[in-house]
């Protein structure tokens, strides 16, 4: 059958991206850095203002990335420079990450700028990323290659975070002389990591270039040109629109259980070390929970396989507003791990079918754009009423404002 044909070797090239730069997601983001920036850079700080600093840098390259992103989409487009730009911003992510390996103790600024550094690298190069898979693919392959991407960057960024985990509890296993050494080392890992497993991708996948446009000036011209005709005619794309409304209010239910996860196991109890087995749990849950929901998508359809994973977010909601337990956090992780993977990918694929292909890039500079700025109210939302309220489960159950008008709205998506 056409859907079950091989993936060439540009789709198994793009999507082994997500398995280079996954690492920076789990090792850096959500694992070593935020724990070690308070004890070793910035262990003098007082432990509110160190938790303001990384808040405040997460916040500002969000919303840099966020403003900057549709923009920097419709330059790509123009001049078919969608890989050089995730060259740039690979490489700024890769050196940024790299560095953080000799950044000496006590030295918060330092470490703050690269990290800083380090996101936009990440964040800024996914939108080019995910801009290439119309490059790379038919609209009926994009299920599988968006779940394949997805699915590698789960098993990958698992795999390099286990090794890491493994050099910080056991450093003598790997001529290392401390913890501390093991948690730089990982950076350099991850650095290295990334820089190896991007080349398939430089190497195999290649972009027509676009003849017409031959200066500069003539590209930036056109770019906002083109990016002020797509904000004025922008009815057109209703289908688009209705999905990024959808998809806003969702994917932010999404991005807050991710972020706010630790502090509400914080919260329960857990020590360090069960949190980053609940990490790697979801990490390794995902890799095939996530190519058996691309393959789900094939035959039930995205809004179908989207509504399963959605009502299933709304059931871990309603349980976690209960969770007292060490148990059921790793039963919630485990739930997790077979629709968060899911969700991001089947979106992505169809975002990619609902637009146009000359402004890929443009228009994933848009989707890029809902999802950095939607970041801001979740997290929000909860932690506010959660401190008004005094119980943490009332601020849990805030994301069905999320979740429940998400699934109403992405039915409202137009068919066709």
């Amino acid at each position: 059958m056409e859907g079950q044909r091989k993936l060439n070797k540009k789709a198994w090239s793009w999507a082994f991206y997500d398995w280079a730069n996954s690492g920076f997601a789990t090792t850096v983001m959500a694992g070593f850095f935020p724990i070690f920036f308070k004890t070793y850079w910035a262990g003098d700080m007082d432990p509110a203002q160190s938790t303001f600093a990384i808040g405040s840098i997460n916040s500002f390259v969000g919303l840099l990335i966020a403003i900057s992103a549709p923009v920097l989409g419709a330059l790509a487009d123009v001049g078919r420079a969608k890989k050089k730009f995730l060259f740039f911003f690979a490489l700024i992510g890769i050196l940024a990450t790299g560095y953080l390996f000799f950044i000496p103790e006590s030295s918060w600024k330092l470490a703050i700028l690269f990290y800083a550094f380090g996101v936009i690298g990440f964040s800024g190069g996914n939108i080019f990323y995910d801009a290439l898979i119309i490059t790379i693919s038919k609209s009926e392959e994009r299920n599988r290659i968006s779940a394949l991407g997805f699915s590698l960057g789960y098993l990958g960024g698992g795999l390099l975070f286990l090794l890491n985990v493994l050099m910080y509890l056991r450093p003598e296993w790997f001529g290392l002389s401390s913890a501390t050494e093991a948690v730089l080392w990982s950076f350099l890992c991850v650095a290295i990591w990334w820089f190896i497993f991007s080349a398939p991708l430089f190497l195999n996948v290649q972009e027509e270039r676009n003849i017409k446009v031959q200066t500069n000036s003539s590209v930036i011209k056109i770019a906002f040109h083109n990016l002020y005709q797509t904000a004025k005619s922008i009815k057109k794309y209703k289908s688009a629109v209705i999905f990024l409304i959808a998809y806003f209010l969702y994917m932010d239910g999404v991005d807050t259980i991710i972020r706010m996860a630790t502090s509400y196991g914080s919260d329960i109890g857990l020590t360090a070390e069960s949190m980053i087995g609940a990490l790697l749990l979801t990490q390794f849950i995902g890799f095939p929970s996530t190519l058996i929901f691309g393959l789900y998508a094939d035959k039930f359809g995205y809004k179908r396989s989207l509504t399963f994973a959605i009502v299933v977010y709304i059931g871990v909601v309603l349980f976690s507003s209960q969770m007292d337990t060490a148990i059921e956090f790793y039963f919630v992780a485990s739930i997790i791990g077979l629709v968060q993977g899911g969700v991001q990918a089947i979106s992505r694929s169809y975002f990619s079918n609902l637009i146009p292909e000359d402004k890929a890039a443009e228009f994933f500079g848009f989707y890029n754009f809902i999802g950095k700025s939607s970041v801001f109210f979740g997290p929000f939302m909860v932690s506010g009423i959660a401190l008004l309220t005094g119980n943490p489960g009332y601020g849990i159950l805030s994301l069905l404002l999320l979740f429940i008008p998400g699934l109403v709205i992405l039915w409202k998506v137009p068919e066709g």
